[in-house]
């Protein structure tokens, strides 16, 4: 039997390598190749008679993980292994919370993928030993990722949370003066010390880092 496979990666000599790999096998077949997320979404449309897809984490327009969401709501039957270079926690737990099948490094030589694809397909979970080990690590204790904030003891007050949330609706400092009812050079020292708190040198860093915990 013939197994059918599409490969998604956005460098294209990444995706002549994994190609490269399974040629040493006859029953393989590459369907397909896509260079990002959306890319393979559309080319699914043309052709979803595909046994399973080797997907990079970080592509452009849609990435790995949201590109296997979409996947595996559309055509469950399709089994999705992440080919990456990424090991870390959160992109691992994420894979698996969107529905990946299995999780291997880039690296991985030929015999191990073809292994790993055919493990998959049994029912199985293709996993190199180091990403299995953070697996189970993760299911004994489970990371909230989407709440899960930087632990950093930041604290502004009132004022520079005023001062902030003006900031990020893109205000001038003279409109920001205005709207608070203080002078211009209070609100520049407002906002040097909202840059000293936070560690960051400029207003889109400062927005940024505020949303991220919460503060605004």
């Amino acid at each position: 039997m013939i197994i059918k496979v599409a490969i998604a990666d956005d460098n294209n000599f990444l995706i002549k390598a994994v190609k490269e790999k399974l040629s040493f096998f006859d029953d393989i077949k590459v369907s397909f190749t896509a260079i990002h997320g959306g890319d393979l979404l559309i080319k699914l449309e043309e052709n979803h008679n595909l046994d399973l897809i080797l997907m990079d984490i970080e592509m452009p327009v849609a990435n790995g993980i949201q590109a296997t969401e979409k996947v595996k709501q559309k055509y469950p039957h399709i089994k999705i292994i992440m080919l990456t270079v990424f090991d870390d926690d959160e992109n691992i737990f994420n894979a698996i919370k969107a529905g990946a099948d299995g999780y291997l490094l880039k690296e991985v030589n030929p015999k191990d993928l073809y292994q790993g694809i055919n493990d998959t397909l049994s029912g199985g979970a293709a996993m190199n030993p180091s990403i299995a080990m953070k697996t189970l690590k993760l299911l004994r204790n489970p990371i909230d990722f989407e709440n899960s904030q930087e632990c950093e003891d930041i604290t502004l007050t009132n004022r520079e949370v005023e001062v902030l949330e003006q900031l990020s609706k893109g205000l001038s400092y003279n409109a920001i003066a205005n709207n608070l009812i203080l002078s211009t050079g209070t609100i520049r020292k407002h906002i040097e010390n909202i840059y000293r708190k936070l560690q960051v040198h400029n207003k889109l860093e400062a927005v940024q880092k505020a949303k991220k915990n919460n503060l605004i």
